[in-house]
């Protein structure tokens, strides 16, 4: 089995952002590997009630994380569950309150590089692509069950792929034969479904369908959308929500939120004074989204499309 290995993005910037305090409670709210919680945990106190809660939906995460953050025992807690279960999961151990929560949204280089997750369009391996594998639903059932227009609208609605409705047609005219097993066939199928033209000029034209299917299986942008709103009301005054994406999609979704928590008005422009009695709930902190730099791009390259926004509570 591949060893759990995930380079963290944006290390410094995120945990600079989340503006630490020795004696704060922070979450995780998806540890992969462990590596922006223990630059966390480093900076906590357990003396002083430093406390960090390590989230993850993947079992296999949190084991890894565990043996990174094993100096730091005395002020760590795992919870196995996604973090849109994190208000329910934090009452349960006693924690009303927390002062940042980070969200690093996304596949792991992990799941990306074992090929029995089936994440990964290079490799051929099993039509899986959950991150928890308690899921019921897998990337073999969307592919092989889901109607045409079903599939259509994921493929174009998270995978912005213009090719969206010949791909999934290739995808029923393959099945019509037999059930498409294997990420290698999947990849065969959607290839032959756009033009050569285009072929020729992207590197991989399958991408954009298996991040569709990725994002369908474990609902990330719903997730994410629900997530959002429960953790900004978990943080405590002046505590900070970190997130980091790494597409658009994403991204479009957490800028939106952060915008609305910041100026929850929905009284015309024309109005004097503010009617509606939204009250803000704090601050955006990154006008625009930190981004890679060069030097960390050369170390590792798929840094190149994250982005990290940031919100203060007030």
């Amino acid at each position: 089995m591949t060893a759990f290995e995930h380079v963290s993005v944006l290390p410094e910037e995120t945990i600079d952002g989340l503006n630490i305090k020795s004696s704060g409670i922070y979450v995780d709210g998806t540890v992969g590997g462990g590596g922006h919680s223990k630059m966390i945990a480093r900076r906590l106190d357990p003396e002083k009630g430093g406390r960090l809660i390590c989230f993850d939906q993947d079992a296999e995460a949190i084991e890894a994380a565990r043996q990174t953050l094993k100096d730091f025992e005395n002020l760590t807690t795992f919870v196995n569950s996604n973090f849109v279960n994190m208000k329910t999961e934090l009452e349960d151990i006693g924690i009303p309150k927390v002062d940042g929560i980070l969200l690093d949204i996304g596949v792991s280089s992990y799941h990306l590089d074992n090929a029995e997750r089936g994440f990964s369009y290079l490799v051929k391996s099993p039509l899986d692509m959950r991150m928890d594998k308690r899921n019921p639903l897998t990337a073999y059932m969307v592919v092989n069950e889901y109607p045409k227009e079903e599939l259509a609208r994921i493929i174009r609605e998270y995978g912005e792929d213009r090719f969206a409705n010949n791909i999934a047609s290739h995808i029923l005219k393959r099945r019509e034969t037999a059930p498409i097993e294997d990420t290698e066939e999947l990849r065969q199928v959607v290839e032959a479904a756009i033009p050569m033209k285009v072929r020729k000029n992207e590197k991989n034209p399958a991408k954009r369908t298996f991040q569709a299917i990725r994002i369908e299986v474990n609902n990330e942008l719903g997730v994410l959308s629900e997530v959002l709103d429960e953790a900004s009301e978990l943080l405590n005054s002046g505590g900070r929500l970190a997130v980091i994406t790494f597409h658009s999609l994403e991204d479009r979704i957490v800028k939106k939120r952060f915008k609305d928590f910041e100026d929850p008005c929905i009284c015309p422009p024309n109005f004097p004074v503010c009617r509606c009695g939204r009250v803000s709930k704090g601050k955006v902190i990154t006008r625009h989204p930190v981004t890679a730099s060069e030097e960390e791009l050369e170390r590792n390259s798929r840094a190149k499309s994250a982005k990290l926004r940031i919100f203060e509570k007030k």
